[in-house]
């Protein structure tokens, strides 16, 4: 292998992408070959480095310097100084937000240091089309000595000693599901891949196939080699082009070098998988309704028992995991079950990989170990609230999830510890809120994705999210009434209760979660017509304050409707009937004049003229 002195890692995840990581390679590769510098530095596309909202991103090695949110413009820079002159470019280098000097080195960024990375192992340091820097960094080794030195029961006995739980949701212990398989007679058997990931904010299995594909194939193939399946399928969702680019690559490369397909490493063991392209709905994440839609069926779920360990696709027995489960299993096989073991807590082993999203200083994807507290997260990986606003809750789970307030940040992520925090693990959504977030609308906004989601197969889910749905959307708009919070508490436990499958059966958690930590919000809306976090529309008005306003027009020309009328360097007023409350004119008042107000209750309603208060109060 030809040897260079420095390799540029480029960030090739959907997210650096999108933010032009593949002009950037272009110029990089440009520059070097003009500077005459080919043959000693490496420029490497590479899956997703995590810290998605720096892209796009460039990790020089071996020196770990960590250049961020670069441009095709900083390319000559950065090559002439650091590449030729060896002065690492400061301003190019990420800055923590409370802070005024740059940390040069990745291993020292706040980001990465708290996090331990075994699905995520090989993130940001190979090229994931390329199956030869796989194997470089171990890949394979655990599926050789699956096959060539484990019996079918070995193998199920260290996933089980291991404490590896299903990463796609409910948290079933993986190898007892394998062993359910294992044991069933009827043959073929099968292995799906479950990658359709539609959690709004979520985005780990995408990043894990995008990133390293060949750990997901490693995994089938063992866990096919322990339930005795020959065939496999990987359902992802349409929407992930890169994934399934890189995907599609890595099984034609790994059926090329016969670690797929018949007779593997001479095993004489046969396994092959092939993609199945979802349309995208959020109910084939349920595994029930993932099969149905593999057979070219609409995606509904069926009533469980019998399970697909028993009666799967086409009826025969299937073992169905998530992508980071699969990518949790060569580890484990080639470290073994007590390393694994040794992670976590007593009843949750191991790491688990969140998309952190929302009002938080850095976005992007993070692999923690379970027990964790939720405050190293937001604060010390997440870097706390942008702009100086305080904390207010993190939606963990996704859709089906729940909100944890501040008085629970202390809360060690586990399965159990989420469930009675009234959350939970699901595939590792997690979307945080400041203080200017409605807890009303954000629970609206969560059934309303659930509702619509919803295949309507069982009323229960299709009757019951829609009502609650409605009784929501009155509350945010002012018209809640004495006893919707009853009412919404009654559906909410007979939703849950009643539906058939895990979307309807979970798509009242945002809403019990908001009333059991935020009740007053509701209160609020409901008996004071007042929005606390002011954000309903309804319940919010707009106004200048003309000891403050300096007349620069600046509201005057955001305002779309024309409701703001004044003249420069005269104090302006916003005419409340045409004001459409959008928050154009808040958002252009200069910080340092802070002009505008938000009003909400009394005030705001003493500014709407008594003809239109009727529908804002």
């Amino acid at each position: 292998m030809k040897h260079h002195r420095a390799h540029l890692l480029v960030c090739a995840g959907t997210g650096c992408v999108s933010c032009g990581a593949f002009d950037v390679k272009t110029a990089l590769k440009k520059e070097i070959e003009r500077r005459g510098l080919a043959d000693e530095i490496l420029v490497v596309a590479t899956g997703c480095n995590g810290f998605c909202e720096k892209g796009p991103i460039v990790l020089v090695r071996p020196d770990d310097i960590f250049y961020q949110r670069l441009s095709v413009d900083d390319i000559p820079l950065l090559v002439e100084e650091h590449l030729i002159k060896g002065r690492p470019v400061a301003r190019l280098m990420y800055t923590p937000p409370a802070d005024t000097k740059p940390v040069p080195k990745m291993a020292d960024i706040e980001f990465f240091r708290h996090q331990r990375l075994i699905v995520l192992r090989n993130r940001g340091r190979i090229d994931p089309e390329k199956i030869e820097e796989y194997i470089a960094y171990d890949g394979y080794q655990a599926m050789a000595k699956a096959l060539t030195e484990m019996t079918p029961e070995e193998i199920i006995a260290e996933i089980s000693a291991s404490g590896l739980r299903g990463r796609g949701g409910a948290g079933f212990p993986t190898g007892k599901k394998w062993d359910l398989c294992r044991k069933e007679k009827a043959s073929p058997k099968y292995l799906i891949c479950n990658g359709d990931e539609g959690d709004p904010g979520a985005f780990m299995d995408r990043s894990v196939l995008e990133a390293d594909p060949h750990a997901v194939l490693e995994g089938m193939v063992i866990a096919a080699r322990a339930i005795s399946a020959a065939r496999g399928f990987i359902y992802i969702r349409n929407e992930y082009p890169l994934a399934i680019q890189r995907l599609d690559i890595a099984i034609r490369s790994a059926r090329e070098f016969g670690l797929l397909g018949e007779n593997i490493l001479g095993s004489g063991f046969d396994f092959d998988v092939e993609i199945v392209r979802g349309a995208g709905a959020f109910v084939s994440g349920e595994e029930t309704a993932l099969i149905a839609s593999i057979e070219g069926q609409r995606a509904a779920p069926r009533q469980r028992p019998p399970y697909p360990a028993q009666s799967g696709l086409w009826g025969q027995p299937t073992t169905i995991n998530n992508v980071e489960t699969w990518a949790n299993v060569p580890s484990i096989i080639r470290r073994g079950a007590a390393w694994f073991a040794g992670l976590g807590t007593e009843t949750s082993k191991g790491t688990k990989v969140f998309s952190l999203v929302g009002k938080i200083n850095n976005t992007g994807l993070v692999e923690v170990p379970m027990g964790i507290r939720l405050d190293e997260i937001v604060n010390n990986i997440g870097g706390g609230i942008p702009n100086g606003r305080k904390f207010k809750a993190v939606q963990i789970g996704g859709p089906s999830g729940g909100c944890i307030p501040t008085e629970l940040l202390d809360l060690p992520v586990d399965y159990e510890s989420l469930t009675r925090a009234g959350a939970m693990m699901g595939s590792g959504g997690m979307i945080v809120m400041d203080e200017d977030t409605c807890m009303v609308d954000i629970a609206l906004y969560f059934l309303r994705f659930t509702q619509e989601e919803s295949c309507g197969k069982c009323a229960p889910c299709r009757i019951g999210t829609r009502r609650m749905a409605e009784i929501l959307a009155g509350i945010a708009a002012g018209e809640g009434r004495p006893g919707d919070i009853e009412k919404l508490e009654e559906l909410a436990w007979t939703v849950k209760r009643g539906s058939l499958c895990g979307l309807g059966q979970t798509a009242p958690n945002p809403v019990l979660s908001t009333l059991r930590y935020f009740r007053d919000e509701y209160r609020a809306h409901i008996e004071d017509k007042t929005c606390p976090a002011r954000v309903c529309k309804n319940l919010i008005s707009f106004a200048i304050d003309p000891e403050k306003c300096v007349g620069c027009l600046l509201c005057l020309k955001a305002c779309p409707v024309n409701a703001i009328a004044g003249e420069r360097k005269k104090v302006h007023v916003i005419d409340q009937a045409l004001c459409i409350k959008c928050g154009a004119c808040f958002t252009a008042c200069p910080v340092k004049i802070g002009a505008v107000s938000k009003l909400t209750g009394e005030k705001g309603r003493a500014l709407v003229p008594e003809a239109t208060r009727a529908t804002t109060s």
